[in-house]
């Protein structure tokens, strides 16, 4: 099969228009439509529902552009270590990890790694929704659960518990919790039950609701529970990351916390001499160390 004929094919569908993908690849309409058309004609089938308002991929389209779509990230991923320099940390990292470690704990760390490393191009992506690396979503993952996929290089980086916190300026206008019973008192502010969260979080809030709480504010992620304890709105769980970093936070009831929570750094196998993750590795686990003598002196 004609590797040129598949390439244009694959920006047609990925851009839904022969305009489009022709002016991403610096050819004219036609000369994108005569390579698709004789594309189909070598397979035999239609690969797109021609109308006015664009091109729709037919089934048989959908099943080669997905197969051109992973031959496009392993070859993505090819050039990425052929570009890796045995000297150089330079290019771009794609980093994917949750929305809260990542805005609460690893962005605000990042300037020491560009400081180090100018010429990298951070690529930071925040969800719950865990990407799939070995299809090359994204490069190098920071996961608050062992990654199960064999063809993945893993590290166990530390482990956080989700606790209870509150500021001093709301402990100090509001009677401070002595005894777990007492939290029907205060408003908690969590993530929802309903959210995409560690199974250690949920079932600290769920044992936390056991004890009629009359005030609730629930937030999808640890960032907006943060905000809310911060503005003394109430009491939080939190993970106690967060501790060095907001020292306006005050932990509340120290025996009430979930269990631990492991967190690992994961990557492709076929990325393992990646100049690139080795920086991006060593930095989170400089961090780590740094993360650890503090939370020793406190």
């Amino acid at each position: 099969m004609d590797w040129d004929k598949l390439r244009i094919f694959h920006a047609v569908a990925d851009a839904g228009s022969l305009t489009h993908a022709g002016d991403k690849l610096n050819l004219s309409q036609s000369a994108v439509s005569r390579q698709v058309r004789g594309l189909e004609e070598q397979l035999n089938t239609n690969l797109f529902h021609r109308h006015a308002r664009g091109l729709i991929l037919t089934e048989q389209g959908e099943l080669l552009f997905d197969a051109t779509r992973a031959m496009s990230k392993r070859l993505d991923a090819a050039s990425a270590r052929i570009r890796d320099s045995e000297e150089e940390v330079f290019g771009e990292l794609r980093v994917t990890t949750t929305i809260g470690f990542g805005t609460l704990w690893l962005a605000p760390r990042l300037s020491k790694l560009y400081e180090k490393y100018p010429d990298l191009k951070v690529d930071l992506m925040l969800e719950e929704r865990v990407l799939d690396l070995p299809m090359r979503e994204a490069d190098v993952a920071i996961r608050f659960k062992e990654p199960s996929q064999a063809d993945l290089v893993r590290k166990r980086l530390m482990t956080v518990r989700m606790a209870m916190f509150a500021t001093r300026e709301y402990l100090d206008n509001n009677d401070s919790p002595t005894q777990i019973e007492d939290i029907s008192d205060h408003r908690l502010i969590c993530q929802s039950t309903a959210s995409n969260q560690v199974g250690a979080g949920l079932n600290l809030i769920q044992q936390l609701l056991m004890y009629d709480v009359k005030s609730l504010l629930t937030v999808n992620n640890y960032f907006g529970v943060l905000q809310g304890v911060l503005n003394n709105l109430g009491i939080g769980v939190l993970p106690d990351y967060l501790t060095q970093d907001f020292p306006d936070l005050v932990r509340v009831l120290p025996d009430v916390e979930s269990t631990e929570v492991p967190v690992f750094l994961a990557y492709p196998e076929e990325l393992r001499q990646s100049q690139r993750i080795a920086a991006f590795k060593d930095f989170v686990q400089d961090e780590i160390i740094t993360y650890r003598k503090q939370q020793r002196d406190a």
